[in-house]
C-alpha cells in the first residue's frame, strides 16, 4: 500500500470519527437541556400548588394539586429532593398547634436548595443563609384572611 492510500485512509476515518463524536457531543446536549426544561416544568408546577395549599388560602382544589405534584416529583426528581420533600409532608402532616413555623421554613429552603441543585442553579446558593419562605396574596377563602 502506498503512503497516499494510508494518508487518505487514516484523514477519511478520522474525519468519520470526528463527526460521530461532535454529533453524539450534540445529542447528548440537547437530551440534557430537555430534560433540564422538563424538570423545570415540573418544579414550576410544585411550586405553584403550594401556593394553593397555604394556611388561610388552602382549598379542596389546592390539596389536590399539591399532592399531585407530590407524586410528579417522585418519577424525576433525584433522592435528595425525595428526602427533603418528605421531610417537609410529615412536618405539615402534623397537627397545626404541634407545628413549628422555624422548621417548616428551615424543610422548605432545604428542599428548595435541593430542588435548585438539581437544576444546577448558578450561582450555588449558601445553605447556610438561604431562606425560603412562601407569600400567600391576602385574599380571603372561606371567611379567612391573610
Amino acid at each position: 500500500m502506498s503512503a497516499e492510500i494510508v494518508t487518505a485512509s487514516i484523514s477519511a476515518v478520522s474525519g468519520i470519527i470526528v463527526a460521530a463524536v461532535g454529533y453524539y457531543l450534540t445529542k447528548k446536549r440537547e437530551r440534557e437541556a430537555q430534560w433540564r426544561s422538563e424538570k423545570l416544568a415540573y418544579y414550576k408546577a410544585f411550586v405553584s400548588s403550594m401556593s394553593y395549599s397555604l394556611e388561610g388560602e388552602s382549598s379542596h382544589e389546592g390539596h389536590i394539586a399539591f399532592a399531585k405534584a407530590c407524586n410528579d416529583l417522585l418519577l424525576f426528581a433525584p433522592q435528595s429532593v425525595i428526602v427533603a420533600l418528605r421531610a417537609l409532608q410529615d412536618e405539615i402532616g402534623q397537627p397545626i398547634a404541634s407545628r413549628s413555623r422555624e422548621k417548616h421554613d428551615a424543610l422548605l429552603s432545604k428542599l428548595f436548595i435541593e430542588m435548585r441543585k438539581d437544576l444546577n442553579v448558578k450561582p450555588q446558593d449558601d445553605p447556610a443563609s438561604f431562606q425560603i419562605i412562601l407569600l400567600g396574596s391576602g385574599v380571603k377563602i372561606r371567611g379567612k384572611s391573610v
